[in-house]
């Protein structure tokens, strides 16, 4: 396909880059299709769930990015793609597949996709959602205990073990690459406002 943009929202874990993302997708429908690297966590299985929950997955080498950036290629091509799912509770790869159509507005999501330089490459636009240490850790508790099946305790060790320590070496330096810093996330209104006039123009100016 023809003019097609490619936005990349990234950000630390709670940092709101869901939020943005979703209301990007709600707003403009059949006209977005969204990539999250969340999807794309490698299979193992190979491994017992013991091994398999101690795993980091907070670093670039827990991504099969490849597979991630042949579907945002072949969907800037106008082709169709099945995208994986991550199953949280197992740890592990789903069985299920998301079908995604290509669209004038191809948005990808996640932690670490700025710190890939050939996905980063890719990108149009570049978002960083930036939100204070305290409400992004708060957020993430809330979200693995209530939607992801997980442990208060799990989550906490996790924090300590791997989320804040991969943040500060890879996602936190990413933020260079950005165009535009988002501060809040989804409740920096203004900004939000922006990035949706963006996509509009572009939307209107392809139609």
């Amino acid at each position: 396909m023809k003019d097609v943009i490619a936005i990349g929202i990234a950000g630390g874990t709670g940092s709101g880059k869901t939020t943005i993302t979703r209301r990007i997708a709600e707003a403009f429908g059949g006209d977005v299709s969204v990539l999250y690297h969340d999807n794309y966590y490698k299979r193992h299985d190979d491994l017992p769930y013991e091994e398999r929950a101690k795993l980091n997955y907070d670093h670039p080498d827990a991504f099969d990015t490849n597979l991630l950036i042949e579907h945002l290629d072949a969907l800037r091509r106008g082709e169709t793609v099945e995208c994986p799912t991550y199953d949280y509770a197992a740890h592990n790869r789903a069985a299920e597949t998301i079908t995604v159509r290509p669209a004038k507005v191809i948005v990808v999501e996640g932690i670490l996709i700025f710190a890939e330089p050939e996905l980063c490459r890719r990108l149009d636009i570049k978002i960083f959602v930036d939100t204070d240490a305290d409400v992004r850790i708060l957020r993430r508790i809330v979200r693995d205990t209530k939607e992801r099946g997980r442990s208060l305790d799990s989550v906490v060790a996790q924090y300590l073990a791997t989320v804040k320590p991969m943040h500060e070496q890879f996602v936190e330096p990413s933020r260079k690459y950005a165009d535009i810093i988002v501060l809040e996330g989804g409740h920096n209104l203004v900004a939000l406002d922006m990035i949706m006039q963006r996509i509009a123009s572009h939307i209107a100016a392809t139609d």
